[in-house]
């Protein structure tokens, strides 16, 4: 899978840094509202003050985390209009590169999508949720590697790591492990087929799927899902 890591090259400290926070929100090490100090970070990871700053501002631009000056950093759980905003993007990209996907994939990249479903279907038979979010992850970063454009996969990632926690929520009050991995099967099975058309309506099913969940479980009294889901996305 793709990350901001440059080929070619061993990561640099920021880079380094930006893997090890969002690590930590992916595994709870980093609960949202609470305030975590830059200098324990830079200690614990064992790198200076500079590259952790310049990580958590990178981070910051993704909206996944606040930085109070002087304080620290905060991990935020993003609001209904963000989120709707989020999913926008995501669909604007992730349906195209499932369809470019499917017309560029081959036998091997087809056996590497069906590892990642496989390992998401055991997950759902164990009920591990982290396992579960873990492949579904790859699975998507996969479909996005074999579109071609490491900018997406990056986009991408970030966006994903803002709603991670969000999400977390969707599957214990919303939808069970199995729902979700059930939407994945008909992504899968079009790229298998070579089908670049029902790749890209599956990935568009899925993903508003998740959407209109995930704006349920984050909307305040004052937020309008329907109204919200129609203004931002087409």
């Amino acid at each position: 899978m793709s990350s901001v890591v440059h080929p070619g090259r061993p990561p640099s400290l920021t880079e380094r840094t930006i893997e090890a926070v969002r690590d930590g929100v992916r595994n709870g090490t980093f609960v949202p509202g609470e305030l975590y100090s830059v200098y324990r970070l830079a200690d614990e990871l064992g790198v200076s003050r500079s590259p952790v700053r310049e990580a958590l501002l990178r981070l910051a631009e993704t909206g996944m985390l606040a930085i109070e000056r002087n304080r620290g950093f905060r991990v935020v759980l993003p609001g209904a209009r963000e989120l709707a905003e989020i999913m926008a993007v995501r669909i604007a990209l992730e349906v195209p590169a499932a369809s470019r996907a499917a017309r560029l994939a081959k036998p091997s990249d087809h056996d590497s999508l069906r590892v990642e479903r496989e390992a998401m279907q055991q997950a759902v038979v164990a009920g591990d949720e982290g396992a579960f979010l873990l492949h579904d992850q790859r699975l998507h970063g996969l479909l996005l590697d074999l579109a071609g454009n490491a900018h997406v996969t990056r986009i991408i990632e970030n966006l994903r790591d803002a709603t991670r926690l969000v999400g977390l929520s969707t599957m214990k009050n919303s939808r069970s492990l199995d729902e979700v991995y059930r939407e994945h099967l008909p992504i899968v099975s079009a790229v298998e087929r070579g089908d670049g058309r029902a790749a890209g309506e599956a990935m568009r099913r899925h993903l508003e799927s998740t959407g209109r969940l995930l704006l349920r479980e984050a909307a305040g009294e004052n937020d309008d899902v329907n109204a919200l889901w129609a203004e931002l996305i087409r």
